[in-house]
């Protein structure tokens, strides 16, 4: 029998914590899964779209709700530029993503986005995000 205690339970540390929060996301996106993307993007985020349209936290997890922005698949192709300062964080992360945005059709894009992330009552969430293409 396996005995686990407290004290053996590894706890990430706040680089893998915003790494695995990255992939969370891309994960929730594809999976259309609101309450997780709900849980791990603070309520002020902000989304810059390649096109330099800011889109509210509240405004992109409606979209995928009503299918305007529809998330096919996204494979990971590296994560870099991580820097931890105190309480903020970024990182740069490259997926391959397939997804049908605004009407338009399906496409896969390059996309790179730079990840911010704010530490609040002892948890990491995002706290904004700018898109381009790599």
């Amino acid at each position: 029998m396996l005995d686990v205690s407290k004290e053996s339970v590894v706890r990430m540390t706040d680089k893998e914590i915003i790494i695995q929060l990255y992939r969370d996301e891309n994960i929730a996106m594809v999976q259309k899964n609101l309450s997780r993307l709900n849980e791990i993007l603070a309520p002020t985020m902000k989304l810059t779209h390649m096109t330099g349209y800011v889109q509210s936290k509240l405004e992109w997890i409606d979209q995928i709700q009503n299918e305007e922005m529809q998330y096919f698949a996204s494979k990971e192709d590296t994560i870099k530029a991580i820097q931890i300062e105190g309480n903020r964080a970024s990182l740069i992360g490259q997926n391959q993503v397939q997804a049908r945005i605004w009407g338009g059709g399906t496409h896969t894009w390059r996309l790179q986005m730079q990840m911010f992330y704010e530490k609040k009552n002892g948890d990491w969430v995002i706290s904004a995000q700018k898109a381009s293409t790599y």
